[in-house]
């Protein structure tokens, strides 16, 4: 089968064919529709996730703050039998808001501080600690992944629905095929099924 005879049996639901049937035509249109919004609106899913995720970034890098901490108590040393360098684990650490306000809470720092050490954490804007914000070169790539896994799932999400259609139309394709199998085969004075 040449180039040009594949191309017609692919699209032969488009031309005028006295064996396509109105089914044909409806699956057709939902082939088309489904590709066009899945590709447009995964497209645009992506983008949207994608400038959530910069934004919600550039707003931690804005609100939360950098202090100076003292250690509380020791930090645990017992490191994992895998650990990678600069492993944290958590410890009571107490820092002074700009206020002047003294706080105490938790806090990851590096294995083995001891107490006393001063070490750098993170605040939001409630005086709350929090997990460092993150650089323009992170934020950009959780951007990045995020808008690829928003698009992927909005086309997968259209593309699942169209198969359920064209399952639909298959299944009712089927059942009017059986019938007029069943009343031609009547007509002629046949009886279908097993003898």
């Amino acid at each position: 089968m040449g180039a040009s005879q594949r191309g017609r049996v692919r699209w032969w639901r488009w031309r005028r064919n006295p064996l396509r049937r109105r089914s044909d035509i409806v699956e057709a249109w939902v082939l088309l529709a489904s590709w066009v919004v899945a590709l447009v609106g995964g497209l645009l899913a992506g983008l949207a996730a994608a400038d959530a995720i910069a934004e919600s970034a550039e707003r931690q890098r804005a609100e939360r703050r950098e202090v100076s901490a003292v250690l509380v108590e020791d930090a645990e040393d017992r490191l994992p039998e895998r650990a990678p360098s600069g492993y944290r684990v958590w410890a009571t650490v107490r820092w002074t808001a700009p206020e002047g306000s003294t706080h105490t809470d938790e806090a990851r720092v590096p294995s083995g501080t001891p107490a006393g050490h001063t070490v750098t954490v993170w605040t939001d804007p409630n005086g709350k600690i929090a997990a460092e914000p993150l650089t323009h070169e992170e934020a950009r790539w959780h951007a990045i992944s995020g808008g690829v896994l928003a698009a992927s799932g909005a086309s997968g999400a259209v593309l699942a629905v169209a198969w359920a259609a064209r399952q639909g139309l298959e299944c009712h394709r089927m059942a009017r095929w059986a019938a007029e199998w069943e009343r031609m085969n009547t007509r002629r004075g046949g009886k279908t099924g097993s003898p």
